[in-house]
């Protein structure tokens, strides 16, 4: 993958599309390729493993609702052989589903029906994610590993501990935790969050934060973040000390 997207262009990205509904997957392979973007499609689960395998893509678009397996089981399949962005597409705006995805791997949701523009940017967006998560990872002058409490952020090798253990996080996941950790105790609003961590600002788009603190939560503990109803995050591991004490909350 070149560096096309910070450009505004997707030239020499290859783009895996699938989706079950030829008229949705024909529309969604026409507009990526006119933005440069080489573009494939399978439109079963099954077709889109195989594809991933075999074209090895920089970014897949990837609908739930699958025949043979479901967009879930595809997104750990594909994850398992590579880590690859994944943009997952769901018919629902419910939030089980979307923490599902998140679960299993993906970096971002969209509900349909969505405008090919808002399509087009959030791509655009993961990929500039993923080429300065790179980017951060070559920097020696970066300091590579925060410890913050209980918990360790290798930047470096992008692996999250808490105590002994290790957890899993998707890139979105990793780089919304270590940038709230850049900041212990400091409330980040949600917008300034979806700038810097999705590269892109738009008041819909405060609900993907939501959903990917609860995913962070679920996979960490609840304790970490705490919630500034009607403002942001902070995060405040149980052993930082915090000027208010005040106790983390869900979302």
């Amino acid at each position: 993958m070149s560096e096309s997207t910070s450009s505004g262009s997707l030239d020499s990205v290859r783009v895996l599309v699938v989706e079950d509904e030829p008229t949705i997957a024909t529309a969604i392979a026409r507009r990526l390729a006119a933005e440069g973007a080489r573009t494939d499609v399978a439109f079963n689960g099954l077709e889109a493993v195989d594809r991933a395998l075999a074209t090895r893509p920089d970014l897949v678009v990837l609908d739930v609702m699958l025949p043979g397996i479901d967009g879930l089981e595809v997104c750990r399949r594909i994850q398992g052989e590579r880590p690859v962005p994944v943009l997952m597409l769901t018919a629902r705006d419910d939030e089980t589903d979307k923490l599902i995805g998140l679960g299993v791997g993906a970096d971002d949701y969209m509900t349909k029906p969505f405008s090919m523009r808002e399509l087009v940017a959030r791509i655009k967006a993961l990929l500039r994610r993923v080429e300065r998560a790179k980017a951060l990872a070559a920097d020696t002058g970066v300091t590579p590993i925060l410890v913050i409490g209980d918990v360790t952020i290798d930047r470096s090798q992008r692996r999250v501990r808490r105590g002994d253990v290790e957890v899993h996080l998707t890139p979105t996941e990793f780089d919304l935790l270590a940038f709230l950790a850049t900041s212990p105790r400091q409330v980040l609003t949600r917008e300034k969050l979806l700038a810097h961590v999705w590269d892109w600002v738009d008041g819909s788009g405060t609900r993907t934060v939501d959903s990917h603190i609860k995913a962070v939560r679920r996979k960490l503990g609840a304790d970490l973040i705490r919630t500034v109803h009607g403002v942001g995050y902070a995060f405040e591991p149980a052993d930082v000390d915090t000027d208010d004490g005040a106790p983390s909350s869900g979302v």
